[in-house]
């Protein structure tokens, strides 16, 4: 057993970890934080994305043990009932989900998306990589694109990141 410290949604969490648990499973089982959901454990389908130290990480993939002292947002830390965060607000305002299981993950990859486009970080579709980045549809897809939503609501998600960005009203 490893003694990992992790501030989850700005609260210090001392956890005795088997070295082999994911993030995910710190979050999930030992946390009790189950916002963040399991799809394929395999990183594919971006179901368990949460933000490290402000930059988005599929959960599932690393390792409790590798985050210790690390800062941790999960969809619970983002907002909370009456208080939502503005990418929680757009996504009920636009229907961005069906089912809800990839919500969770789908609302910290946007918000991680937004930053990432705010630092100025290209992606594979940026046109020129030394000129600002912009909230672009081709863009957004494409940040997004490890995201997945088994229902399709697709259009709905982008629909409520463009509105978070200011690209559309």
């Amino acid at each position: 057993m490893n003694s990992v410290e992790l501030s989850i949604n700005g609260r210090t969490h001392r956890l005795q970890l088997d070295p082999r648990t994911t993030l995910l499973d710190a979050l999930r089982e030992h946390v009790h934080l189950t916002g963040t959901k399991k799809g394929c454990d395999h990183g594919q389908c971006g179901a368990c994305t949460v933000m490290v130290n402000d930059r988005r990480i599929n959960s599932c993939l690393t390792l409790a043990v590798m985050h210790d002292g690390d800062s941790i947002t999960t969809i619970e830390g983002l907002g909370r009932p009456g208080q939502l965060h503005p990418m929680q607000a757009a996504f009920v305002k636009h229907d961005g989900f069906q089912c809800g299981y990839c919500t969770p993950g789908q609302i910290c990859s946007a918000v991680g998306t937004l930053q990432e486009i705010k630092a100025g970080i290209p992606s594979h579709v940026s046109v020129d990589i030394t000129a600002i980045q912009k909230a672009t549809p081709d863009e957004i897809r494409e940040r997004m694109s490890g995201n997945i939503c088994r229902c399709g609501a697709y259009s709905n998600i982008l629909d409520a990141i463009e509105e978070v960005a200011g690209v559309k009203a």
